[in-house]
């Protein structure tokens, strides 16, 4: 792409209006479209170093408010929906009117059952509880690295203090979730807080609840309420670094599973790429950021810049080069590159496609996508920001 002109022209640009693409299609019958599609193909980025995989992240048992026993809850994400991983995210409540997650020896038992059914390889547990969090987050996701975390009890139990939120923020072995975040009774406001007291990832998607893409986004009809500062966009416009995932919070026993007809029936499930199907690799994964949540079933989805995952924070000195490829189990109707929180560029059944982009917009411009299958399922990716060296 090096045209002079191209960048008064355009702002954005693929690799079919390459120079080789008119040297081609200009050679009179000597050209042919394999040679196009080859050259094409020559231009797309390597296989990804990391393997995908699939997990659900928010799920309940009997221990709080959910209907399955710990066994049957992770039997189910592991045998009934061929998950690869899988977090417990009993409240610390306990459920009301039940014993508190840290009375009756529950979050032991938790923490054991976590250690059982952990198979490096084959089936990853992850150590987590879901803890009110008022006034900041409400419905707060807990996830630890290792299988013998303790559980945060602050300076009133269902509530949390500026200062404890900073010190679990700053803990590298752990990583806090929200979700209702749009909701009037138990959201958050991303337009009153501070930056600094942002978690990192949100969850975007939910069989019963979560939060939404956007001020209006048709999936709020799934929650009732839709509150201003609650939208993920809302954070990303105001400069967080905020990746998400898609959880079910499955209260029985079907996380990971459909169960009917979109969009209710669909679950919510995370994808990572990581080295491994380790806890640690897992647990790091979802840290950097490199993951992306969809609705149900199966969605591989590989967006890079310039080489660079989802979830990352680069500095580029040319013009980025946006790559992503997607397989899934239903056709793809579009695939949305979204610029700094607005729709840039829709593309209808594109499943792989490598896009140059001339402009920047601000200081830091922020990209993900937005998937949409022809079933009407979605899936969103973590973010990757762009910085542009002068």
């Amino acid at each position: 792409m090096k045209h002079p002109d191209r960048k008064l022209a355009k702002r954005f640009d693929m690799p079919g209006r390459a120079a080789a693409f008119t040297d081609i299609v200009y050679s009179g019958t000597e050209g042919s479209w394999e040679q196009i599609r080859e050259d094409q193909k020559n231009r797309m980025p390597e296989a990804p170093v990391y393997q995908v995989f699939f997990g659900e992240l928010h799920g309940h048992s009997n221990l709080s408010d959910g209907g399955p026993s710990i066994d049957e809850y992770f039997t189910g994400l592991r045998d009934r929906a061929g998950l690869d991983f899988g977090a417990l995210s009993d409240h610390d409540h306990g459920g009301v009117g039940k014993p508190e997650l840290w009375d009756a020896g529950k979050w032991e038992l938790t923490r054991q059952k976590v250690r059982e059914y952990y198979n490096p390889g084959t089936f990853t547990t992850i150590l987590a509880y879901e803890r009110d969090s008022y006034p900041w987050y409400n419905n707060l996701v807990v996830y630890y690295r290792g299988d013998d975390g303790e559980l945060l009890r602050g300076v009133r139990d269902g509530e949390m203090t500026r200062e404890e939120l900073r010190s679990y923020l700053a803990r590298e072995d752990l990583i806090l979730v929200p979700h209702d975040t749009n909701i009037l009774s138990s959201g958050a406001d991303f337009l009153a807080m501070d930056l600094e007291d942002m978690v990192s990832i949100i969850q975007v998607y939910g069989r019963s609840s979560s939060c939404t893409e956007y001020m209006g986004d048709p999936l709020a009809q799934m929650l009732g309420d839709d509150c201003e500062g609650g939208h993920w966009q809302d954070a990303l416009k105001r400069g967080a670094r905020m990746g998400c995932i898609a959880c079910s919070d499955d209260h029985a026993g079907n996380g990971g599973l459909t169960t009917g007809p979109f969009p209710y029936g669909c679950p919510g499930i995370t994808g990572v790429w990581a080295a491994e199907n380790t806890r640690e690799a897992i647990f790091d994964a979802l840290k950097a950021r490199r993951c992306y949540g969809f609705m149900g079933g199966r969605i591989t989805v590989d967006f890079r810049i310039d080489g660079h995952y989802m979830g990352e924070e680069i500095r580029v000195s040319g013009d980025p080069a946006l790559y992503y490829r997607i397989d899934a189990d239903a056709p793809i109707e579009t695939v949305t590159v979204v610029k700094n929180c607005r729709d840039y560029l829709i593309l209808r059944r594109k499943g792989e496609q490598l896009i140059y982009d001339y402009r920047q917009e601000q200081e830091t411009d922020c990209y993900y996508l937005r998937v949409k299958l022809q079933d009407g399922r979605q899936a969103w990716t973590s973010p990757i920001w762009v910085t542009r060296e002068s």
